[in-house]
C-alpha cells in the first residue's frame, strides 16, 4: 500500500497493485482496476515513485531507475 493525500487533506492508503493509470488533468487521478478514480494532491510522478518504491521494497522489481511514460520512453 502507497501513502497518498486526497484533495481535502485526508490520507489515503492505496493498493499500489491495483492502480491501472494516473493523469493529471491538471488535479492527479487514479484510476484502479475496479473502475474506482481517487483524486489526490500528489503529481503523477510522485505517485510513479511510490509505486516503484513499493514493488522494490516487495521484490518485484529490482534496479529500475525512471518511470517508463507512454510511448515507451524512460525519466531518468
Amino acid at each position: 500500500m502507497i501513502s497518498l493525500t486526497r484533495l481535502n487533506g485526508r490520507e489515503v492508503l492505496v493498493n499500489a497493485l491495483l492502480i491501472e493509470l494516473v493523469e493529471s488533468t491538471p488535479d492527479t487521478v487514479i484510476t484502479l482496476c475496479t473502475g474506482r478514480k481517487i483524486v489526490v494532491r500528489e503529481s503523477a510522478e510522485e505517485v510513479a515513485e511510490r509505486v516503484a518504491e513499493y514493488c522494490r521494497s516487495i521484490g518485484l522489481l529490482r534496479g529500475v531507475q525512471g518511470v517508463r511514460r507512454e510511448g515507451g520512453s524512460r525519466d531518468g
